[in-house]
């Protein structure tokens, strides 16, 4: 991402990179950041972004597997958010999640911010079939009985799941790091189409192609058989000759996309880009994505990419600026939506 587009944003009559607001929020800095162990160095380099040291916070695991948590500085009375995706393992991260809350609200906090760039359990967001629960309803209620204030989390599977939680949520969007990373290819807007690679995320990619130049649109029609299994049946639009750059909020088994890619180049594509916010990449992921169907797959770093995930195509981009920016924003009660106009 290139730093220089993040240091411009203005609020009003003065820039956040002004070191003199700076120096002067630090002076009497009641806004603490804490770190934990889901996905440290994007929480680093949010504190970075941000000129913040991250606090200092214990966090170890017994024997039996509890999760133990204890601040090691004073927050009484400050403002502070907890950097936590709940990424793979799912489970250990919600629960860590919960206790750093549950640890905050006894040091008497006095608010506290659960910025979760990736929300696990959003994709269980209604029921499809009898007899299944929402998970993602039940997530959002131990967040809120935890004691969290505030929820920023980014790109949910479902804008819906917003109004699962019982207290204000800021919703942010990777589009423009992907979209500041797609600009600097430089490729010739007659030759782009977005594809969305399921009727589902239609709203996202028409979004993502009017701020690419206006691009054309063309979707992926499919039959899901099952959880993670998916079947390609036709594709709606044009892609002949073109650079078809596929849209998602996640990729996971990367069935779907790659499903996808193989049906858009036999429809005669050019080029094909895959794009998503969250690299939850469970296996085969890797295989299929880098199985040579895509010229770049572009992602970001709201999940960790484990050593052993890489591959050549893969490209990761920071939202950190973007988090850090919203963080600021939320902290000073300014517009957040402001940020993606």
């Amino acid at each position: 991402m290139h730093q220089d587009n993040w240091n411009n944003l203005s609020l009003g009559s003065r820039t956040l990179t002004d070191l003199g607001v700076r120096e002067l929020r630090n002076a009497n800095n009641r806004l603490k950041i804490f770190s934990g162990t889901a996905n440290p160095q994007l929480s680093q380099e949010i504190a970075c972004y941000m000129g913040l040291n991250l606090g200092q916070i214990k966090i170890k695991r017994f024997a039996d597997g509890e999760i133990y948590v204890q601040l090691e500085e004073s927050v009484r009375g400050c403002d502070v958010f907890l950097v936590q995706p709940t990424c793979p393992p799912a489970n250990e991260n919600v629960m860590e999640l919960l206790i750093m809350i549950d640890a905050c609200r006894r040091a008497s906090a006095k608010t506290i911010t659960a910025v979760i760039p990736y929300f696990g359990y959003a994709r269980a967001d209604r029921k499809t079939q009898g007899r299944e629960s929402i998970a993602a309803k039940l997530a959002a209620n131990l967040i809120t009985e935890a004691g969290a204030n505030r929820v920023l989390t980014c790109d949910l599977h479902s804008g819906q799941s917003m109004g699962y939680f019982d207290i204000p949520v800021d919703h942010v969007y990777g589009q423009p790091v992907i979209l500041d990373y797609l600009a600097s290819k430089m490729i010739s807007s007659d030759d782009l189409v977005v594809v969305s690679p399921d009727v589902g995320g239609v709203a996202r990619a028409r979004a993502f192609a009017k701020k690419l130049s206006d691009a054309p649109l063309a979707i992926v029609d499919k039959r899901r058989h099952g959880h993670n299994v998916s079947e390609v049946m036709n594709l709606i639009g044009d892609v002949k000759g073109k650079v078809a750059v596929m849209v998602d909020d996640m990729i996971d088994t990367a069935g779907t996309i790659a499903n996808s890619a193989a049906l858009l180049h036999a429809e005669g594509a050019k080029e094909v880009y895959a794009c998503c916010t969250h690299a939850v990449f469970s296996p085969p992921a890797i295989e299929r994505l880098s199985g040579g169907l895509f010229q770049e797959v572009i992602i970001t770093n709201t999940i960790p990419v484990q050593e052993g995930n890489y591959f050549p195509q893969l490209t990761v981009l920071s939202v950190a600026n973007l988090l850090g920016e919203t963080i600021w924003r939320v902290y000073d009660d300014c517009s957040v939506s402001s940020i993606f106009r």
